[in-house]
């Protein structure tokens, strides 16, 4: 007969590796198991769109997000506001300053007090972001059955994949799965987290007119707004782009002239030979 003599230190790397062995089976089991409610719950695949401005040096485009402007102004408005996006930031984007003076001017804002102490309301200025549609959160959800429509300008970042996200979400509407029942005062849209949203459908063809005569078709609309919210989330991608452009032509050129002027430097350093002579020393006359 054989005796196997197990040592304590490796009886217990044994045991840490069987431990951890079962613990990764485990993980690995129960995941498997939930992978269906765990993509039900992220909503439906997001397919890519080609977006011009995800090229390298390509910036939005700004016919569309002016486009844009005019869905959100004319459609989402009515539920969302933008609090972090200003008049001013139309300006040389996709309105003239002429141009954004007169939609600022088109809303009414609370301003004060005065030199009586009175609030007073006035014509806005490039200086007024664009109004909210309800004076606070609980008259939002009063409106909408309890649910709170959520400030657009930054939801392009909010949400994974977000211009993607945005426009499948606002063209993927339709009647729920066949053996799926009805949610009363929610709609079926599998691109939505669990696929029932508060939002109603908001886009349908010519359901505005847009000033440039473009077709006003609902995919045409999702896109544009997809646009225009994707800029309000980073309204310095088209500078950066600009910048990295710049740096890209000039560090080559500075990158060669370092080059050269190290070659010129350390040249005769770097082939200079250098011999120990152990016959010469302090003292020695070396003749």
């Amino acid at each position: 007969m054989f005796k196997v003599f197990v040592s304590k230190k490796m009886a217990k790397r044994l045991a840490i590796g069987l431990a951890s062995a079962g613990t990764v089976t485990s993980l690995g089991v129960a995941l498997a198991l939930n992978m269906d409610l765990l993509a039900s719950d992220a909503g439906a695949h997001l397919p890519n769109y080609p977006w011009f401005h995800e090229g390298m040096f390509n910036t939005f485009d700004h016919a569309s997000v002016r486009r844009g402007y005019e869905v959100y102004k004319q459609v989402c408005s009515a539920c969302h506001s933008m609090k972090y996006t200003y008049y001013r930031h139309l300006v040389g984007v996709s309105h003239t300053e002429e141009e954004a003076k007169t939609e600022a001017a088109d809303i009414m804002v609370t301003d004060g007090p005065n030199e009586e102490g009175n609030m007073f309301q006035r014509p806005g200025k490039l200086s007024d972001h664009f109004p909210s549609p309800y004076p606070n959160d609980e008259a939002a959800k009063a409106a909408n059955n309890g649910a709170l429509p959520p400030d657009l300008s930054l939801i392009a970042f909010a949400r994974k994949n977000g211009t993607n996200y945005l426009y499948s979400l606002l063209t993927g509407y339709h009647e729920p799965p066949a053996g799926v029942e009805p949610k009363e005062g929610l709609h079926y849209n599998p691109y939505f987290a669990g696929g029932w949203i508060a939002m109603a459908k908001a886009l349908y063809d010519d359901v505005i007119e847009y000033s440039d005569g473009t077709a006003a078709s609902a995919s045409q609309l999702a896109k544009d707004v997809s646009e225009f919210l994707r800029w309000s989330a980073e309204k310095s991608h088209d500078e950066k782009k600009k910048l990295l452009l710049k740096v890209c032509l000039v560090f080559p050129p500075i990158l060669g002239l370092f080059y050269i002027y190290k070659r010129r430097v350390f040249t005769v350093l770097k082939s200079r030979k250098i011999v120990y002579n152990p016959t010469k020393g302090p003292g020695k006359s070396g003749h």
